[in-house]
């Protein structure tokens, strides 16, 4: 008689050990080691990522790596480097160990920074990945510095605590090697405040010197976006995809940036976009405190549209080299889209405020002549060579697929609302894409989407033939119709440029000489007398310009629409001289309003009115 089949068992690999030490505040070291406990018995291979996902472009973490060595029971073992972020250990029996130095001096949120202030990493920067053992067990111990500046330091995570107490030193467990690098740690003299949005405690932790931080009023607006957020995907039950959130701020100067994770975000921003005990308490967010706002929406919704729902080609990730996309369009495009209508929603905004940013919007995608040339599908692709390595002729050449992208998710909303009579919109497609690809995700059955499912789900679930917007405005380069789509709902869409307004068409910046242009815009006045990005201009029709901005404007403000100024201008050490037409500014100038009498404006702020 044939035995039966027996099910193979999956053994769990042993668990992978971590420690990181802020051994050096001042030279902003990060000691690390990593052991395996059954290291491959052809040599392990250890590798650390070339990139950290949410920001596409690759970043070579390895070369802040300053030291490695290897050690087996005590004994040094041979170390090879196979390329600029991967190293072989030579054979061993028994667990093998490897100490390394991370020099960590990179003040954004993609990287590690380490001084007398605090310490920040993404996990990305520091911990080796072990080739082979991802699956494994991942701990890390975390220890304190021994520095007496960081003798009061806490830790702020979203990873689990093994050894550790909340917002403690100590051990922290993860899942496996994907989740240990999706949980940033900030370690400092933190402000922190916790509040619960549908049950679920959510850590704001803000680092840097912040006077008077009304932390009472951002409990209460980060509450109100969280929470409706989550109503947002789990209408019904209003679970929360996670245990626990983390908001990480680093305040600063002048800053402005977010990288979202899967239980937590790392954001950095100007402190005077911060909340003030002596500002408002109630009433609509100044604009730098709405803009951060806006950050953490973008960043929170994230959670569910990008960390969960993904491109297949990101289920998983390939840390070493790049992983196309044509999908962030709808990852990040769609992500802007609901940033601030989440906030209106929330009750943070209102509409009025809504038609304001999303008139800049509007007109920031209809600036560059480079809509024209680049589609979002392209953009989205091309992310890691063209949008994320931006120079002086990018409005010439690319797209954003986070500003069109949005005017895409609006373009749909308002078409599927019109096709169908308000019965359908776009919610109903995103809340498709999470219970289909996102909510199961991390439970070991969920998969990336793919570009023919996107579509294929759009026409599905809202019962319309989108093709033509997908041929039109994805793949395609035309501008998007939105005054003709929105006039349904009762909102009035105007460009109101001053073309009366004599100008140069191209940025203005700072020079010691004078006034350097930072873009020249195709086909403007600059660029048709033979002016270039980067010539710094000195004097137009004789008169010095300064090196303030608002001089280049104030001089041509005497002057009328097509006529003819000389302006001197230095490329590089030579002084040259450019005849110049005129022409009338080109910079758009959206405003929308709710034109009284007809539909309701609110049927896209406010889903239940129709």
């Amino acid at each position: 008689m044939k035995k039966p089949a027996q099910r193979k068992q999956h053994v769990k690999q042993p668990a992978i050990a971590y420690t990181i030490v802020p051994k050096d505040l001042a030279g902003h070291i990060f000691n690390v080691t990593v052991t395996v406990p059954a290291p491959a018995a052809e040599g392990q291979v250890f590798a650390l990522p070339a990139w950290i996902p949410g920001s596409y472009m690759i970043r070579e973490f390895a070369r802040n790596i300053v030291r490695i060595r290897a050690e087996s029971n005590g004994a040094a073992v041979a170390l090879a480097k196979l390329d600029k972020h991967s190293w072989q250990a030579a054979p061993v029996d028994g667990p093998l160990t490897l100490h390394y130095e991370v020099y960590a001096w990179d003040l954004s949120v993609r990287a590690a920074h380490l001084d007398q202030t605090h310490g920040f990493f993404n996990g990305t920067s520091v911990f080796l990945r072990v080739a082979g053992q991802e699956a494994a067990t991942h701990q890390v111990d975390i220890q304190r510095p021994g520095d007496p500046a960081a003798g009061t330091w806490r830790v702020a995570t979203s990873m689990k605590e093994l050894g550790a107490k909340r917002y403690g030193f100590g051990t922290y467990v993860a899942g496996d090697y994907d989740e240990l690098i999706d949980h940033p740690v900030e370690m400092g003299d933190f402000a922190l405040a916790t509040f619960k949005a549908h049950g679920v405690p959510h850590d704001i932790v803000i680092t840097g010197r912040v006077p008077n931080l009304d932390m009472a009023r951002l409990q209460a607006d980060l509450k109100a976006i969280c929470e409706t957020q989550i109503a947002f995907f789990e209408p019904e039950t209003k679970k929360a995809p996670v245990d626990r959130y983390v908001f990480m701020t680093m305040a600063v100067g002048d800053g402005y940036g977010g990288l979202e994770h899967r239980a937590s975000t790392a954001l950095i921003c100007a402190r005077a976009d911060l909340p003030s005990i002596g500002g408002p308490k109630v009433g609509e967010p100044n604009e730098g405190y709405l803009k951060f706002l806006g950050l953490c929406s973008h960043e929170y919704f994230h959670t569910w549209n990008v960390k969960r729902i993904k491109p297949a080609v990101f289920a998983p990730y390939d840390l070493q080299v790049e992983n196309y996309t044509p999908l962030l369009w709808l990852f990040e495009g769609f992500t802007s889209y609901y940033d601030d209508l989440m906030l209106v929603r929330a009750g943070i905004i209102g509409e009025p405020t809504y038609f304001k940013l999303l008139g800049k919007t509007i007109a920031s995608v209809l600036r560059g002549s480079g809509r024209t040339k680049q589609s979002v599908a392209d953009s989205s692709f091309d992310a890691w060579s063209k949008y994320y390595r931006q120079d002086e002729n990018s409005p010439n050449a690319i797209i954003s697929y986070y500003t069109k992208g949005s005017l895409i998710a609006l373009a749909f909303d308002l078409t599927i609302r019109a096709k169908t009579g308000g019965a359908k919109s776009l919610d109903d497609v995103m809340l498709a894409l999470w219970e289909r690809y996102g909510r199961d995700f991390y439970a070991g059955v969920g998969r990336g989407v793919t570009e023919a499912e996107v579509e294929s789900l759009f026409d599905e679930v809202s019962g319309v033939r989108l093709r033509n917007l997908f041929d039109k405005y994805v793949r395609g380069t035309e501008d998007i119709p939105l005054a003709k789509l929105y006039a349904p709902l009762g909102v009035k869409l105007a460009d109101e440029r001053k073309s009366g307004k004599p100008s140069l068409d191209a940025g203005i910046g700072r020079d010691p000489l004078g006034a350097k242009l930072t873009q020249v815009h195709e086909g403007g006045a600059a660029h048709q007398a033979g002016l270039s990005a980067l010539d710094v201009v000195i004097a137009i029709d004789g008169l010095r310009v300064n090196g303030n901005p608002s001089n280049v404007e104030a001089l041509l403000s005497r002057y009328r629409v097509g006529d003819k100024v000389t302006i001197h201008a230095f490329r590089r050490d030579e002084l040259m001289r450019f005849e110049v037409t005129l022409q009338g500014d080109r910079v758009p100038g959206i405003t929308l309003s709710a034109v009284a009498g007809v539909r309701k404006a609110g049927t896209i702020a406010r889903p239940s009115a129709v």
